[in-house]
């Protein structure tokens, strides 16, 4: 175990098992046709910090003789999160392209509603509408997808790393080599 590992090879896994949950509630989601719910996104995000809790402390205690300071976990997260970010995009892209094309047509549909229910006028709704069609293709979905998540994947780094840090005494925690 080296002090100095590759915070991009020792995190690898991590983000597959974080990549892996999120495609298992993603489709756990589309089965019982909550995709749409705000209250399971709300929920998935809790999720999402408590693994993320997990995986940082696992690769603390593998990784870093169980020490890790704010930065280097705010570091690994963002790694964490980057796997993860380009594997469900991936998902994503083939979620909305071959598995069902007509999850589009559900969203687009589901944003009209919303907007029409907060009493945006007809001609607002038309138009937004326009750019909504434009953006919900499964390319940009997945790139955007990719930024998002990397925006989301900050914010939780930032609070987890602030409960996973622990910082060792270097005269009396340090490795004997």
């Amino acid at each position: 175990m080296d002090q100095n590992v590759n915070p991009w090879k020792a995190n690898i896994t991590n983000g597959m098992i974080f990549a892996l949950i999120g495609i298992v509630y993603t489709l756990l989601m589309y089965f019982f046709d909550l995709t749409l719910n705000k209250v399971q996104g709300w929920v998935f995000m809790l999720v999402q910090i408590v693994i993320l809790y997990f995986l940082l402390k696992s690769y603390r205690d593998n990784y870093r003789y169980g020490s890790i300071s704010y930065s280097q976990g705010l570091g690994a997260g963002m790694i964490i999160f980057l796997y993860y970010a380009i594997i469900i995009a991936i998902f994503s892209y083939i979620l909305y392209a071959w598995i069902d094309p007509d999850l589009i047509d559900k969203q687009l549909a589901f944003a009209e509603e919303q907007m029409l229910e907060k009493g945006i006028p007809a001609e607002a709704v038309e138009a937004g509408m326009k750019v909504q069609a434009k953006l919900l293709k499964p390319s940009i979905m997945a790139f955007l997808s990719i930024i998002g998540t990397m925006v989301q994947g900050l914010i939780m780094s930032l609070i987890v790393a602030a409960f996973v840090r622990k910082e060792n005494n270097p005269l009396i925690d340090n490795p004997i080599n």
